[in-house]
């Protein structure tokens, strides 16, 4: 038996050089107002009150600069992205006007070229096609090394699926790297971060030691955060629950991170972890 009455303390976590209160956080995903016609607005503000990260979609409801004018003074927000090359141009301008609005990072996805299962025709979105248009096709490490000329802020690649690409995010210069499958949306049967995770401690460990590895896709409880958190991940990313929670607006948002708070919590006590941090990969047992 262990003294564990200090691990609600343990919680809080450093990612790229920012501290938060928790080691989970709001992942991009487009159109909160499908949920609440206060769009992103409830999301970003208990972000900011319960000390996490929240990174916006591309395709919020709100603009970029009304993003920018909610986040409080000391809120740390990052922009998701995902590029064309329609024009055969660099995002400089984009690069810049996420600057300019305060956000902290750009999260670049770069596994979006999956003929992705259609909206419902009811349904009315902005840019709905990004996922499976092949002028989305084009991401390659070198276009990457060239976006990251564009802009003084960390650039972030989002969806690697592999442990060679891992290990090139690594020599790209890449400051962290988002192990996701974006849920499958665009390759049903695509595999999960965890499944990730687990390739990566087989064959070439040493990436969680080297960089700062995030995931999302199918997170959906406390037990799934602690599971990662295990496997090496530094903070973990939910965006459905908050979706469904914005229905409920800020109470809704809060009660969401006060839960995952809470089973991460008292899961880790269950596991006799006086810390959080003191999780690691022999916690975890997957079978296939």
């Amino acid at each position: 038996m262990v003294n564990i009455t200090g691990i609600d303390a343990s919680l809080k976590t450093s990612i790229l050089g920012h501290e938060f209160d928790l080691p989970f956080f709001i992942s991009p995903f487009a159109s909160a107002s499908i949920t609440n016609p206060a769009a992103e607005k409830g999301l970003i503000k208990e972000s900011a009150d319960h000390g996490a990260l929240y990174i916006a979609s591309q395709t919020s409801t709100l603009s970029l600069k009304e993003i920018g004018a909610l986040k409080s003074d000391k809120q740390v927000i990052w922009q998701q992205v995902s590029l064309s090359n329609l024009d055969n141009e660099l995002p400089s301008d984009m690069f810049k006007s996420i600057e300019s609005a305060g956000m902290k990072a750009i999260v670049l996805t770069v596994d979006s070229v999956g003929d992705r299962t259609a909206y419902r025709p009811f349904l009315r979105l902005k840019d709905t096609s990004i996922s499976r248009d092949p002028r989305y096709a084009f991401m390659t490490w070198e276009y990457y090394k060239e976006l990251q000329t564009l802009t003084s802020l960390p650039v972030i690649p989002k969806g690697i699926q592999t442990v060679d690409d891992a290990r090139k995010a690594i020599e790209f210069g890449a400051p962290a790297i988002f192990l996701s499958n974006h849920g499958g949306r665009s390759l049903d049967g695509s595999p999960s971060a965890l499944e990730i995770a687990y390739e990566i401690h087989e064959k070439d460990p040493s990436i969680f030691e080297e960089i700062e590895v995030y995931a999302d896709g199918g997170i959906r409880y406390g037990t799934d955060i602690l599971k990662l958190l295990a496997l090496g991940f530094r903070a973990v990313g939910l965006g459905q629950p908050f979706m469904y929670a914005n229905l409920y607006s800020t109470a809704g948002v809060s009660r969401v991170f006060s839960l995952l708070g809470k089973e991460v919590t008292s899961s880790g006590a269950n596991l006799g972890l006086p810390d959080i941090k003191d999780i690691d990969a022999p916690y975890v047992s997957l079978v296939l």
